[in-house]
């Protein structure tokens, strides 16, 4: 259990215990793919569903450790990776004005619409997506490769270079004339994606969202949300992992004991290989806890984020495999909650951000900009 929760925290925690029991149940008696009603029905009642929404909508917009408690707690059972846990969140809309606000954000809060994040451009793209002015519109060429759910989004929230400024977040329909859907693909993780081209695609200049020339910051905003979200759910399942292979050394214990002389738990290699990865599991969970309040303090934490994002995914590999090792062979079979822990985590490896990466990029902030404080 994280130290020094206060009140309001530590009952957060309690109501995340309380769902992850009901889930935990609901999932071992049917397939995690029909299920989305139900958990959701039971993270609204439990309160949860609504936390990732803003209070103009009836959520209510918590915190970054409240979060972190809630991720961890539920992956801690893994089932914090069920659809439906969470409510749609704001992203790059948050707070936008008219007409985004009535057209867009708020339809897809209530679910009615789905959404796409355009950030990333193909390998060989010969230039980052832009956009110019053309009297009351804007004209956007380019592509956008992983485009997480715009095979299925109505619209996508894409960052573009547009003339007379670095960057800014637009929103583009993805019935527009001019806009193509070149590849829908899955990953590794079960996650599904999209590969966009856009040729002369006509929007209006109201689609800007937020301030134009802070495109790039508005991105990374919703990008640091993630990276959070992804740490917070990896040091949950870094704690079901170890208990797991703790349970499976017990109970092969207990089927060599006898009533004389019990069985001693684990051999000596294997005592040390555990004991490695609680050490590994509290060190990433003491940098997600620490930037978790860092972030409620409204201190810049860009570079813990990354730290924390970086040193979760990690060890969670680096635990699992180790606990794929002590659990033995049974342990890669499919439907195994080892195996499918293992393909998720190595998609987050790269997902927001790469590790070295983003370990080049606090060394640049250091040593380039003269900030962080790693």
């Amino acid at each position: 259990m994280p130290d020094f929760l206060d009140t309001e925290h530590t009952e957060v925690l309690r109501t995340a215990e309380r769902l992850a029991e009901e889930l935990a149940v609901l999932a071992g008696r049917v397939d995690e793919s029909d299920i989305g009603s139900e958990v959701r029905e039971a993270s609204k009642s439990a309160g949860v569903f609504g936390m990732t929404q803003p209070m103009s909508v009836g959520g209510t917009e918590a915190g970054a450790l409240a979060l972190a408690v809630v991720r961890d707690t539920l992956a801690s059972r893994n089932v914090g990776h069920l659809p439906g846990v969470f409510g749609p969140s704001p992203g790059v809309l948050a707070d936008v004005g008219e007409p985004l606000r009535s057209q867009f954000l708020l339809p897809y809060l209530a679910g009615e619409l789905r959404s796409g994040f355009g950030f990333t451009e193909p390998a060989d793209a010969p230039r980052h997506t832009w956009a110019r002015r053309d009297g009351d519109d804007l004209v956007v060429n380019g592509a956008k490769s992983y485009v997480t759910g715009g095979a299925d989004a109505d619209f996508i929230n894409a960052l573009v270079e547009l003339e007379g400024t670095e960057s800014a977040m637009v929103l583009i329909e993805t019935d527009r004339t001019g806009v193509t859907l070149k590849q829908r693909f899955g990953t590794l993780d079960g996650s599904h994606h999209a590969a966009f081209t856009f040729t002369d695609v006509r929007i209006p200049a109201t689609h800007v969202i937020g301030e134009a020339g802070r495109g790039l910051r508005r991105a990374m905003s919703q990008i640091n949300a993630t990276r959070m979200a992804i740490a917070a759910d990896c040091i949950g399942q870094c704690r079901f992992a170890i208990d797991l292979v703790e349970q499976t050394l017990v109970e092969r214990a207990a089927r060599h004991s006898s009533t004389d002389e019990p069985a001693r738990v684990g051999t000596d290699l294997q005592r040390v290989v555990l004991g490695d990865m609680r050490i590994a599991a509290y060190a990433a969970r003491s940098a997600l806890y620490r930037t978790a309040r860092l972030l409620d303090a409204g201190e810049n934490a860009v570079n813990e984020v990354m730290a924390a994002k970086s040193l979760a995914t990690e060890t969670l590999s680096r635990v699992c495999d180790d606990a794929v090792q002590l659990v033995g062979g049974t342990a890669l079979v499919d439907g195994h909650p080892l195996a499918d822990i293992l393909r998720r985590v190595r998609a987050l490896r790269l997902a927001e951000g790469p590790t070295e990466v983003l370990a080049a990029n606090v060394a640049r902030g250091r040593l380039d900009l003269g900030l962080g404080r790693l």
